[in-house]
């Protein structure tokens, strides 16, 4: 299959304006399943009011949130697909560009040293785009995130060493939500990553806070700390918004790689109550949109 530049650019537009208004159906069930279950009276009212600004962008065709945070495009290109990386990336740009200028989107993105703002959402290595290669033949997937502020402000990394033992791991993930508090936006997903050099470990807590609910870690270690530590986040009383309740987090979710004998790295990074992702398969009889 031959990759279309054209269908690449036009759907990475699509995508941007796609996740900024549409919230996907695993974050919507998670919302309603904190919902039913909190029973703190503040937190039933803020988890509602969530609940009602989901609807109404959806019926006004309106935006979820006024920050439309930094763009991530994460790309697998299947075993049988013919492309040229540099038109790739370029159509990709190109598209989000376009969303933020026809649509037309705030653009939340600024040159790091004079925050001058070019109203296109790119700039210097922005957006963020992300290659990897998946086993399906003749098909490409691109997902979009938009990383709003409130959630990337609340990355942390520790050069842990092996001594620390899986209690330091625990403690730190525990310590890092305490400390994010409600500027997170609240209920969360917590991505955990564990291992591998510090950049992947970074990287892997990223992909693990934009993982669809439901979702477990491949590992069998590290499936068993997803459900440890969703259950300690629960019970640290952040609640929505940080104003208190039982609904601190959707999940924790942990993506781990191997490391050296003498580190034990570990991330964790954010998402807010607003999970925002689209995604556009590409095959050889066309494109199709999903989550």
């Amino acid at each position: 299959m031959q990759l279309n530049m054209d269908l690449v650019e036009e759907a990475c537009k699509e995508l941007y304006i796609r996740a900024l208004k549409v919230l996907p159906d695993d974050i919507k069930d998670g919302i309603n399943r904190l919902d039913r279950a909190e029973t703190d009276r503040r937190a039933q009212v803020v988890l509602k009011t969530m609940i009602t600004n989901i609807a109404v962008a959806e019926r006004e065709d309106n935006l979820l949130c006024q920050d439309t945070g930094l763009p991530i495009y994460n790309v697998k290109i299947g075993g049988n697909v013919q492309f040229d990386g540099m038109a790739l990336k370029a159509a990709i740009r190109k598209g989000c560009e376009r969303a933020t200028k026809e649509y037309p989107l705030r653009s939340s993105v600024v040159h790091p040293i004079t925050r001058k703002n070019n109203h296109t959402s790119c700039g210097i290595d922005m957006p963020a785009i992300h290659i990897d290669f998946a086993d399906e033949s003749e098909t490409v997937e691109i997902e979009m995130v938009p990383k709003g502020s409130g959630s990337e402000n609340n990355s942390f990394l520790k050069m842990a060493i092996p001594a620390d033992g899986i209690n330091g791991v625990k403690a730190f993930v525990i310590e890092s939500v305490v400390s994010a508090g409600g500027k997170t936006c609240p209920p969360t997903i917590v991505g955990v990553g564990v291992g591998g050099t510090s950049d992947q470990c970074v990287a892997m807590a990223k992909r693990a806070a934009t993982r669809p609910l439901g979702s477990a870690c491949t590992d069998e270690e590290g499936a068993k700390l997803e459900k440890e530590l969703s259950a300690a986040v629960n019970h640290l009383g952040i609640g929505p918004q940080g104003l208190g309740g039982d609904g601190t987090a959707f999940a924790v979710h942990v993506e781990l790689a191997h490391t050296h004998i003498t580190l034990n790295p570990v991330a964790v990074n954010m998402q807010c109550h607003s999970a925002r992702r689209a995604r556009a398969t590409f095959t050889p009889s066309g494109v199709s949109y999903g989550f």
